[in-house]
């Protein structure tokens, strides 16, 4: 019998229309799904609804993943493309498996020999790279940062060396009601010559991309980025 696939699925980001972030081949994918891996089922319905499945939830089955899931709870979250039966795996926010908890079952399909399929969407971090002005050659991804300090400024610190040492890019993210600390805690810590991209509500209208150095981002007025889903880059030169 042949498996099933397991499709990831990107959802919006923001409050824009789908016409502007998804393909229209995603919505005749979504809307051939029964089974869809999640975060959380509530929150889902939503989501599914922006990218177009059209189709009653009476019809449908929810598999929870999240920060809470345990590993082997996910072990027969695939039994069904074992079975023939595809599959979705749907993020919240973007792209699924990028500071999101899908990698582990993404993981599981390789093992499984099921074919995983990822669908064309929007994802802020490589937005935030390529808007940037800062070396698309060489980045890394380092999620979120420690939250207390001194272990937040040490890091900082750790990963401004990695970008001169390497002239790579670092890329972080934090939880939004935390930006305002974390763009404090660049000002206080970096060197007054290395970059700093702050790239906030991507995709949205209010979006807010720039990039100084830490010295100029010392002299202007701070970004408004309190509660607005923001990435950060820095880059310090040799």
């Amino acid at each position: 019998m042949k498996k099933g696939a397991l499709y990831l699925l990107p959802s919006l980001i923001g409050p824009v229309g789908y016409d502007r972030c998804l393909p229209d081949y995603n919505k005749q994918i979504v809307d051939t799904l029964s089974n869809f891996i999640v975060e959380e089922e509530r929150s889902a319905y939503k989501i599914l609804r922006s990218i177009g499945f059209t189709r009653d939830f009476s019809e449908v089955s929810f598999f929870v993943l999240n920060e809470h899931t345990k590993l082997e709870e996910t072990y027969t979250y695939l039994d069904k493309a074992d079975k023939g039966i595809d599959l979705g795996l749907l993020s919240e926010a973007g792209l699924p498996c990028i500071a999101d908890p899908g990698a582990s079952i993404v993981k599981l399909a390789h093992e499984k020999n099921i074919r995983v399929i990822p669908l064309v969407g929007p994802n802020s971090i490589i937005s935030a790279l390529i808007s940037s002005g800062l070396n698309g050659q060489n980045f890394a991804f380092n999620g979120y940062l420690p939250v207390k300090s001194p272990i937040r400024e040490q890091t900082i610190k750790k990963i401004e060396h990695l970008s001169k040492e390497y002239a790579q890019t670092q890329i972080f993210i934090e939880a939004p009601y935390r930006n305002i600390q974390m763009f404090e805690s660049l000002l206080k810590t970096c060197d007054p010559e290395t970059f700093l991209c702050v790239a906030s509500n991507i995709f949205c209208e209010d979006q807010f991309i720039e990039t100084k150095t830490i010295r100029l981002w010392k002299t202007c007025r701070p970004p408004e980025i309190h509660k607005k889903p923001s990435v950060f880059l820095l880059l310090k030169p040799f």
